[in-house]
């Protein structure tokens, strides 16, 4: 029998995003576009980029080390580290251990899973089944992405879309006070990949001269069919997460959408029934960060008052796969 949750709570978290602000006023030197029609389309107004030196690992080290010391909680108390990421610093070995190898967390067994957008969530969802089924009792949750390095910057459709980050969570038995994962809805649909994707650099079409003069190792979309996919995925996670949880939406204080774009964030909200004042949205500091951007968003709802211990949350995210999830969390 499945245990009646909450049976794991986010006990700490904690960001990272790389020092350089990159403005829309950049793009303007070198593609056919300009900060208005960027604003207009996408409402974002800059994204951070990482310089050299700054690697996914040490992002995602910065963030949990934050992340643990919120929770009060040692690295070498993990027990496991699962990572959400497309762009790791290296197909082998996995970002997770070499995260594990840094923050000096020796007890942990650690891995990467690939699921986009909604990795962080994929993550959540498997941090809670770890400790429902006692193999676990400390896990970092984590999702990072450094989209900067598998994005063709010279693509208008694209450049202007993605940034850097990572957000760790610890997961910890739920404290038993009515706080902690309520619902956790994930979802998957194969047959719609080639709307968004990388094509090339993998083991069916390894890096050569051919991928990199094609540009086919970049991410590549087709944004009008993946709008319309999103929007449609995201309403009806929310309803099937809501519905999981036993809550309504009039009870949510606070919807934490994928930072993808204001008029996919706007449109979920409107489906959802969730106005738009209890909507967190800095997409226009951050630009879409993939795995990374709902902890970006609810670290910045924590900054600014908008989350308190006891908040009802509605968490929602969809990305390439297609991929998708929803959570209801109890702050």
């Amino acid at each position: 029998m499945t245990p009646a949750r909450p049976i794991a709570a986010i006990t700490g978290l904690g960001t990272a995003v790389p020092a350089r602000v990159v403005p829309n006023a950049e793009f303007e030197k070198y593609l056919d576009t300009s900060d208005a029609w960027i604003q207009e389309r996408t409402g974002i107004k800059e994204r951070r980029i990482a310089g050299p030196g700054e690697s996914l690992t040490g992002l995602c080290r910065i963030a949990s080390e934050q992340a643990l010391s919120r929770a009060g909680l040692r690295a070498d108390q993990l027990d496991a580290i699962v990572l959400g990421t497309i762009s790791p610093d290296r197909r082998l070995p996995s970002s997770a251990c070499e995260l594990q190898a840094s923050l000096g967390a020796t007890g942990a067994f650690a891995f990467d899973i690939a699921a986009a957008c909604p990795g962080w969530l994929y993550a959540l969802g498997i941090a809670e089944g770890l400790i429902a089924s006692g193999q676990a009792a400390n896990v970092l949750a984590i999702g990072a992405e450094k989209l900067s390095s598998v994005t063709d910057w010279n693509d208008r459709g694209t450049a202007v879309l993605f940034g850097d980050g990572a957000g760790a969570a610890v997961v910890q038995p739920a404290p038993g006070d009515g706080r902690g994962i309520l619902s956790i809805v994930l979802g998957a649909d194969g047959k719609l990949a080639d709307l968004l994707q990388i094509p090339g650099g993998g083991s069916s079409d390894p890096v050569s001269e051919k991928v990199v003069r094609e540009k086919s190792h970049y991410i590549k979309m087709a944004g009008r069919e993946v709008f319309k996919a999103a929007v449609h995925t995201m309403a009806k996670a929310c309803d099937q997460a809501l519905s999981k949880a036993g809550v309504s939406a009039e009870e949510i204080d606070l919807l934490v959408p994928h930072q993808a774009n204001l008029r996919i964030i706007e449109a979920t909200a409107k489906h959802a029934a969730v106005p738009m004042s209890k909507v967190m949205v800095n997409v226009d500091r951050y630009g879409n960060t993939s795995a990374a951007s709902i902890q970006l968003a609810i670290n910045q709802a924590l900054a600014e008052g908008r989350i308190r211990a006891g908040s009802l949350l509605l968490l929602v995210t969809f990305g390439a796969g297609f991929t998708w999830g929803a959570a209801v969390v109890r702050w």
